[in-house]
């Protein structure tokens, strides 16, 4: 069975449109130009035996819940199975508080983030970490440290693939014949070399101009060219990007990522 990727978010941290700002974009009509924060969320067959299907989130935004109430009309999530992290930034964990609901029907989630990462999560959210007894419903999770290695998500194999996010290094993740990398403005050399064989990748493309810790959409659309992925979708945008111009000058393959973009890929890498 492919793996169905779902869209949640394709902005960059302040979302789009941005508070205050009257530009073309952000006054746009086109909804692919309505951009919230970077997500995604993994639809993948258990491996086991009556397992299901299994929704795999990665990164919960402060628009988390929004995203989840978007897709009651279409595909409604009615559980979470997972959560993954590639880092400990305000606009990729603070919807933590919000997969309580799932809590309430299924119990415990896993999740799974780098010692780094889950440090920051643990203080931002410490109430739901804290050895007590409470009287109020707090996110129930089971916690995965990872690293470098590769692990299992109910069955799913994740390749952490390290970026830098500026001076910081972070995590994008390989799944199948899909990679999903956030947040970058270098992909090493090392990290490049884990990207073969795609037929979907994921890239940062903040914007034209250069930023101390994003990738611009001309050094991207490079990257891209040198993974070789069948396509490419670029995400984690702001209003500098008008989706419809900007696609329009992208090369064959390359295209830009929007809320509510489902594709599917391969299972297997």
């Amino acid at each position: 069975m492919p793996l169905s990727i779902r869209v949640l978010g394709s902005g960059t941290s302040s979302g789009v449109p941005t508070i205050g700002c009257s530009c073309e974009v952000c006054l746009s009509i086109d909804p692919r130009d309505t951009r919230q924060r970077p997500s995604i969320l993994i639809r993948a067959a258990d491996r086991e035996p009556g397992g299901g299907i299994r929704n795999i989130l990665v990164d919960t935004t402060p628009d988390f819940r929004a995203q989840m109430l978007a897709m009651r009309a279409t595909r409604p999530v009615d559980r979470l199975d997972a959560i993954v992290y590639t880092h400990g930034h305000a606009d990729h964990i603070l919807g933590l508080d919000d997969v309580r609901p799932f809590n309430y029907r299924q119990g415990i989630i896993p999740l799974y983030a780098a010692p780094d990462t889950f440090e920051v999560i643990r203080r931002v959210f410490s109430y739901a970490f804290e050895p007590r007894e409470r009287k109020t419903h707090i996110p129930q999770l089971e916690v995965n440290l990872i690293g470098d290695a590769p692990f299992e998500v109910h069955g799913l194999l994740f390749e952490p693939i390290p970026v830098m996010h500026g001076k910081e290094k972070i995590y994008g993740f390989r799944f199948g014949r899909a990679a999903y990398l956030t947040d970058h403005s270098e992909v090493p050399e090392s990290s490049l070399a884990k990207l073969c064989g795609l037929d979907v990748v994921f890239l940062d493309a903040l914007r034209h101009k250069p930023h101390p810790t994003h990738s611009t959409l001309e050094t991207s659309i490079e990257t891209a060219r040198r993974i070789g992925a069948k396509r490419t979708f670029f995400t984690h945008m702001c209003h500098d990007l008008g989706h419809a111009a900007t696609e329009a000058i992208l090369p064959p393959g390359m295209f830009l990522a929007y809320d509510g973009l489902e594709i599917e890929v391969g299972e297997r890498a």
